[in-house]
């Protein structure tokens, strides 16, 4: 007999437990997720100038010349340089100055510079004074006639534009740093 009232006893308290088991429930939460998309950062410069077939030295007198260092939009904010390499007769000849915004990297360098914040737009900055050289009204044409017989010793002038950031994970290069970054 007491089998069979255990046997129901069993049976109901396993029904009580599943009707206990099944009503008891966890606190659960989840968040929306959160994607995280990294773009890359850029500089894009580039140097142009008016195409000119030759440039004819006529003492006392300016030739047009117009190298612009361009910082494309959406640049980040860079230093930006430009190397000017002379002839070794080019002082003897001629003369130029920078545009207002460069500044010598050091003294007696041929490296200049400026600051170029990021913008949406392209950011032009002409390389020379009033985009002219001048021809030295010293030069005679004995000097000339040198150039005439050996024209591989024509004056030169040479521009290379270079760009590199601002800052990077430590902060903030110098201008001399960064410099020292792309020295060619």
């Amino acid at each position: 007999m007491k089998k069979k009232i255990f046997i129901p006893i069993i049976a109901l308290a396993l029904v009580v437990c599943c009707a206990v088991g099944g009503t008891i429930a966890w606190l659960t939460d989840v968040t929306d997720p959160v994607k995280n998309t990294f773009t890359v950062g850029n500089i894009s410069i580039e140097l142009k100038e008016t195409p000119v077939e030759t440039y004819k030295m006529v003492p006392g007198c300016t030739i047009a010349k117009d190298p612009t260092a361009t910082v494309k939009a959406g640049s980040e904010d860079c230093y930006l340089f430009v190397k000017v390499e002379k002839s070794a007769n080019f002082d003897t000849f001629m003369t130029f100055e920078t545009a207002d915004g460069w500044t010598v990297l050091s003294e007696g360098s041929n490296v200049y510079y400026r600051e170029v914040k990021n913008n949406a737009a392209d950011q032009p900055f002409p390389v020379l004074k009033d985009n002219k050289v001048a021809v030295k009204d010293t030069v005679t044409k004995k000097m000339m006639d040198t150039i005439i017989e050996a024209p591989e010793t024509a004056p030169t002038l040479t521009f290379t534009a270079y760009a590199v950031q601002m800052q990077n994970g430590e902060g903030t290069f110098s201008a001399q740093e960064a410099w020292e970054k792309v020295q060619p």
